[in-house]
């Protein structure tokens, strides 16, 4: 009769087990970034950055529409590669993953959000910057940070006013991102009365820039604006310091202000020139940043660089629209989505109708004593 009631009892508990895994849904959350190549540790941050948030998100619990559901990352590398890119959006809508973060590159994002668009799947990108990117009217894309037109400009304005330079001299990468931030800061030095004394043209690729680093020192300027990333702008540091060009001033967007740069300079001296911008506060004024970031680093130790807290709240945004909405399905939380008023470490996000950030921060940076240090 024991061994009766205790069969019983365990084929009753199996089914009660049963039921409960078949209540709790699997709801995926797809990443895209540079997890190859030279851009590898940008997309490597920004991939912890997203595993960090769905691992909270499971630790706390999540329920949709009534269900109890897991939360399941589903990482594609795109290597920087605009055509890597599209094709990694094609196997997320394939997958009907629920939503997605990413990519890191606006030379990657803007086709991609092209890929998406078809597919009906929401994007939040925690990173690239163009403003084209929000222009094209697509309903499904949403930007977690300030574009070019506040980096490039905030910049060239700091240049202007504040370190009354003269000349400068500019020079882009040729992709998305590059050639739009350099873009902007030409327009808004010369209206600052600014002379632009050379613009010199390179890809994402090189790493020998003394060609053009010797044509640009027969100008002499004040200073360089390079529109593109750090492991491009770190040799070209170094090779600026073996020029003699140790006196100008070096400008950049958020794509040359990560750690990584300090190692890619080789301790170069011409570090302490850099002047950079990100599009969102520093990681002491953020609402949450420095207990966020104490987690992080206990978690991925000396892996940041520069966005994984934006690919964490982005995580948040997409799983609060969903939970709001009450549904994964993306065309019933898209609405949720685009009015959402969530409260996240890097801000108090909530989006304008084109999709961009509303009432972004920027901040400048400076490196001294081998720290990045936020001038304003």
């Amino acid at each position: 009769m024991q061994v009766k009631l205790n069969a019983v009892v365990t084929a009753a508990a199996m089914l009660f087990a049963g039921a409960s895994m078949a209540q709790e849904m699997v709801v995926k959350i797809g990443h895209v970034g540079p997890i190859s190549g030279a851009q590898a540790h940008y997309g490597k941050d920004n991939e912890n950055g997203a595993r960090m948030a769905i691992d909270d998100l499971n630790a706390k619990g999540v329920t949709i529409g009534g269900k109890k559901v897991k939360l399941e990352l589903v990482a594609e590398d795109d290597a920087a590669d605009p055509k890597q890119g599209t094709a990694a959006a094609q196997k997320l809508c394939d997958a009907k993953v629920a939503g997605v973060v990413g990519h890191l590159n606006s030379g990657t994002t803007i086709p991609a959000s092209s890929v998406y668009n078809q597919c009906g799947l929401p994007m939040v990108t925690p990173s690239a910057t163009n403003p084209k990117l929000t222009q094209q009217g697509f309903k499904n894309v949403f930007r977690l940070l300030a574009n070019d037109n506040a980096l490039g400009a905030g910049l060239a304005l700091h240049a202007a006013n504040n370190l009354k330079l003269k000349k400068v001299a500019i020079i882009d990468d040729r992709t998305a991102y590059g050639q739009g931030v350099a873009e902007v800061f030409k327009k808004t030095a010369a209206a600052k009365g600014i002379q632009i004394v050379d613009e010199q043209f390179t890809t994402d690729k090189a790493t020998d820039f003394m060609a053009i680093l010797t044509a640009i020192k027969s100008k002499a300027p004040d200073g360089i604006f390079y529109g593109g990333m750090s492991p491009q702008a770190g040799p070209m540091l170094r090779q600026m310091e073996q020029l003699g060009l140790t006196n100008a001033k070096f400008f950049g967007g958020d794509g040359i202000c990560d750690q990584e740069i300090m190692k890619l300079s080789g301790g170069a001296k011409t570090i302490g020139n850099v002047v950079c911008a990100e599009g969102g506060a520093s990681l002491d004024k953020m609402p949450g940043g420095k207990a966020w970031k104490d987690r992080y680093d206990a978690k991925y130790p000396k892996q940041f660089q520069v966005y994984s807290p934006y690919v964490y709240d982005a995580v948040h945004v997409l799983v609060q629209a969903m939970v709001e909405a009450g549904s994964t399905d993306p065309k019933v939380y898209l609405p949720k989505l685009a009015g959402i008023n969530f409260q996240g470490v890097t801000t108090k996000v909530g989006f304008e109708a084109d999709g961009e950030l509303k009432n972004p921060a920027m901040t400048l940076y400076v490196y001294r004593d081998g720290k990045k240090v936020a001038l304003n």
